[in-house]
């Protein structure tokens, strides 16, 4: 039984521990077992420490949605900055394909997919509109500085850095979210069949040259790890 409200836990780690429950029963047994009551068991906490610290489960929800994009920022941090931002881009793209591949249930919520719909909805006063988050912002700015790198390196012509990230951001998390609805089962290599000439068509549609941008996304996929194709 625990302790108090709060078990035997420090009260600093209260809040990573039932983001961390969260996020393991996210991946074990899907939306429909997020619950005050379920996270706090699996947290080895009582009931009340949800609501002491978050309100309740939409606000910790949204805690949960940022760590993920806290953890896809890590990841972009990590990626090289190369000479080729069109290689970087898609370099990104099967990152996230990859996270989205590893945590499906959370990578619905932090898309606001399907499995809100199982969630109490916040109140108006709560709502945070997707994509307002800092946590957002920090992961998304390393999309939006590769197409700020593109249009400065004279390849293709981009007006606005922003729309062109946005256009880029829906096709890759577009294709993610069918690929995980099991879109893609007739193909042998959908990332390869799929993914790849999708990224090639769009920066040709910026004026890139067929060859060039086919080069730039076949060398982002030679580099990354087996798991991401």
């Amino acid at each position: 039984m625990p302790n108090g409200p709060a078990g035997n836990h420090s009260v600093n780690d209260i809040p990573d521990r039932l983001i961390g429950a969260t996020i393991s029963l996210l991946a074990s047994d899907g939306p429909s077992a997020i619950k005050a009551r379920s996270v706090a068991a699996a947290a080895g906490m009582s009931t009340m420490v949800v609501y002491s610290y978050f309100g309740g489960v939409p606000e910790l929800l949204n805690a949960v949605v940022d760590r993920g994009f806290n953890q896809i920022e890590d990841t972009f941090a990590q990626l090289p900055v190369t000479d080729d931002p069109i290689a970087d881009l898609f370099a990104m793209a099967l990152e996230t394909l990859h996270y989205a591949r590893a945590n499906p249930h959370l990578y619905d919520a932090m898309f606001g997919l399907s499995s809100r719909a199982t969630y109490r909805p916040a109140s108006e006063k709560d709502l945070r509109k997707a994509g307002h988050s800092q946590a957002f912002q920090s992961a998304y700015r390393y999309v939006t500085d590769a197409c700020i790198r593109l249009g400065n390196a004279g390849s293709v012509t981009i007006e606005d850095p922003t729309v062109v990230a946005g256009a880029l951001w829906s096709f890759v998390h577009g294709y993610n979210t069918l690929e995980l609805a099991n879109h893609f089962a007739e193909f042998d290599n959908p990332v390869r069949q799929v993914l790849l000439p999708m990224g090639v068509t769009f920066c040709v549609g910026l004026g890139a040259e067929p060859g060039a941008a086919r080069r730039s996304h076949e060398a982002a996929l030679a580099r990354a790890a087996p798991t991401r194709a």
